[in-house]
């Protein structure tokens, strides 16, 4: 029978055995240290907080709001590929592509954030458009509901159901050496590194360097993604005073990007194989932007903080977009049609604000500020359906490789784009939070008066200036915290979205194409509760959310149509179940409907997550990991004749810490999606019935060493 030293030792590599043996027991109790403080390091966790807009940094108890973080240590051990995969560890939130390319999307409460709409360190407008990169963020912050007071209206014209905040990496307290080496099924091989150091008699200087290369084929069948990414941060911390500078560079390519599939008949074909691929080859997205922050605090007083932060993006993008229309659900015949689109983005974004806390039997937490953002779009277009709009013939289940289709509309100068959109956002602000009895009540009160301008002009006249829209709106916010005992916190709030109205569809059968609608209101009430119980902490909410709904006019225009009511149940569970044993998970229940009762194609009545981490107690550095991921049945067109069944997806893995020299080191290993179930992950798209096609089985390997 084996002891229970060499039950342990069992599962070591040999030479880490040998080396064991070899060590005096000081040394043995060191190399066991190492790697307990390495495996606790590299815990994946949930934070109960986050930013929470112009009310700054806050634990979730203290707001009338559902909101959380997930830490850089969810990325490094989860591998991702892109934002998308770091939020499917949220039962709230599903992911899907827009506008017939790789942009992604992601669905809160039913509604969509675009991938223009993510914050950045607070601000609008500055994180890379359509898919980002994880690897530059040392969090990500979730907080759902309507938040125009929070944040402001979002440029883009989305996040009525939530908000997505990035914080850029900085130097923490402790330095940081760190080299990666990744691999991702088929054949896509990274590099990274990670560089952290303070300095100064108290480490007032603050630098971190971070970087990732990415290259090669993914798990379906001929996609291949490119991805390079650097950032640099430098921040100063003072007695009073603290500056920090976030500077970023990313660049993306995408080859052969798997499409979404456009229903052209009354039915749902079935799923092709997990790792098929129906893209045509001339298909490409290319990505680059340069973006950054700085931003600078002052405290006046003790509890007085005068705050400013500025942001700018300079984003380019070209691509050939490819669709697959499917006209036989029996067969997969279809039709396929390609659009090319370059592109540029000239972004920035301004905040500066005073917050300060005072009052002693009643406090006041009074917060003033104001903030800005402008934004100019370049861009043109080339619709290349072929002859008679007819498209090219294909079929879903065997794809034809075509030459590029010849050029059916074009729009705007191809060789140079000229402005398509000229948009700028501009706001006050003004917010009270009355604490009672010592702040276990708190009452949030708060006006935001936000201006819209905006100038279209017109792609197909040289870029004349088409239209110039000017509103002004109050957007409220009441809100209130009470904490009846001391790890209970229960909540309500009333709090309003306002949205840059969408553009239109280029689509020649509408009156009106490319016209940007007028800005909308959206109005939600929230109750819930929050329990802290010591190493778990629970949060319910349940919410209504009513916004003007959007389609075809009976005259052919593009426009509002009706009402669209959203009403749901989150619930979320995080923590540590029991010492090295760790949980992410929740649920969520929505009942979206148009006005006339036809559900909101693309949103599942249900959603369930659960992600479950054990460090093994008799394999020391070993740690287990499990995820299931569900989605329940949702419509697949906005007449409700449609239905996609409901999938469930489980992600196994593991990941083993040891000691070289006196340098730990982590081995990881995840299979997302272990049993290859294919299945239509999502129906959501903002102008037709299309479905996006869930990612197959993918093996991801890593090994890192903290110098």
């Amino acid at each position: 029978m084996f002891s229970q030293k060499a039950a342990r030792t069992a599962f070591l590599p040999a030479f880490v055995i040998a080396a064991a043996l070899a060590q005096p027991a000081f040394a043995q109790e060191v190399t066991s240290e190492i790697i307990v403080t390495a495996q606790a390091r590299n815990a994946t966790e949930v934070i109960n907080g986050g930013s929470a807009g112009v009310l700054g940094d806050k634990p979730a108890e203290d707001l009338p709001f559902a909101i959380r973080s997930y830490s850089e240590a969810l990325i490094l051990n989860q591998q991702p590929l892109t934002l998308g995969e770091v939020l499917q560890n949220d039962p709230t939130i599903r992911t899907t592509y827009g506008f017939g390319n790789a942009a992604e999307q992601f669905i809160i409460r039913g509604f969509t954030l675009y991938g223009d709409d993510v914050g950045l360190n607070g601000l609008y407008g500055i994180t890379p458009r359509q898919l980002i990169a994880p690897e530059l963020f040392e969090s990500v912050q979730v907080l759902n509901g309507a938040n125009a007071f929070l944040y402001g209206a979002a440029p883009g014209g989305s996040g009525v159901g939530g908000s997505v905040n990035l914080v850029l990496k900085r130097a923490g307290l402790l330095p940081l050496t760190r080299a990666t080496v990744g691999y991702t099924e088929e054949a896509h091989f990274g590099v990274s590194f990670d560089v952290a150091r303070r300095f100064g008699p108290d480490g007032q200087w603050g630098v971190r360097i971070n970087g990732a290369y990415r290259d090669g084929e993914v798990a379906i069948d001929g996609e291949d993604r490119s991805t390079k990414v650097l950032g640099t941060a430098f921040d100063w911390r003072g007695e009073r005073a603290r500056v920090a500078v976030d500077l970023a560079w990313q660049s993306v390519q995408v080859d052969n990007l798997r499409p979404k599939v456009t229903l052209g008949s009354n039915a749902i074909p079935r799923v092709p194989e997990a790792d098929a691929n129906y893209a045509s080859d001339f298909t490409y997205t290319d990505l680059r932007d340069v973006f950054g922050t700085v931003s600078a605090e002052y405290d006046l007083a003790p509890d007085t903080l005068l705050y400013a932060r500025a942001g700018a993006r300079d984003g380019s993008e070209e691509g050939i977009y490819g669709g697959i229309t499917v006209l036989d659900a029996a067969t997969g015949a279809a039709t396929g049609n390609a659009l090319y689109v370059p592109r540029t983005d000239n972004n920035e974004a301004l905040e500066a604000g005073l917050r300060s806390k005072f009052g002693a039997a009643i406090t006041h937490e009074i917060n003033v500020g104001g903030n800005a953002v402008w934004q100019v779009n370049r861009n043109a277009f080339d619709f290349r359906y072929g002859p008679g709009y007819a498209g090219f013939a294909t079929n879903l289940y065997d794809p034809v490789q075509v030459e590029l289709p010849s050029s059916t509309i074009v729009g705007g100068d191809l060789d140079d784009p000229f402005p398509i959109a000229r948009t700028r956002l501009m706001s006050a602000f003004a917010s009270d939070t009355i604490g009672f009895l010592q702040d276990r009540v708190l009452l949030i009160a708060g006006l935001r008066l936000q201006a819209i301008r905006v100038k279209s002009y017109s792609a197909y006249n040289g870029g004349q200036l088409d239209m110039t829209y000017n509103e002004d709106a109050l957007t409220p916010v009441v809100g209130i915290v009470a904490k009846p005992v001391s790890n209970v916190s229960l909540y309500a709030n009333r709090i309003e979205a306002l949205q840059q109205g969408p553009t239109t569809p280029i689509d020649p059968a509408l009156s009106n194409p490319g016209e940007m609608l007028a800005p909308r209101r959206s109005v939600q009430y929230e109750v819930g509760g929050k329990m802290d119980l010591g190493r778990m902490f629970a949060a319910l909410a349940l919410f209504n959310i009513e916004r003007p709904g959007e389609g075809i006019l009976p005259d052919g225009s593009y426009g509002y149509v009706g009402d669209q009511r959203h009403r749901g149940l989150e619930f979320t569970l995080n923590g540590a179940i029991a010492p090295g044993l760790r949980l992410i998970s929740g649920l969520t229940v929505i009942d979206a409907e148009f006005e006339g009762g036809n559900a909101v194609a693309g949103v599942p009545e249900f959603a369930a997550n659960a992600n479950l981490e054990w460090d093994m107690p008799f394999a020391p550095g070993l740690t287990l990991t499990g995820r299931v991921i569900h989605t329940g049945e949702q419509w697949a067109n906005a007449a409700n004749t449609l239905e996609l069944d409901d999938w469930t997806r489980f992600d196994l893995g593991g990941r083993y810490v040891f000691v070289a020299g006196d340098t730990p080191v982590t081995l990881r290993l995840t299979v997302d999606n272990i049993a290859n179930e294919r299945y239509w992950a999502s129906a959501f798209d903002t102008f037709s019935a299309a479905l996006l096609q869930g990612q197959p089985r993918t093996v991801k390997a890593s090994i890192s060493a903290d110098f």
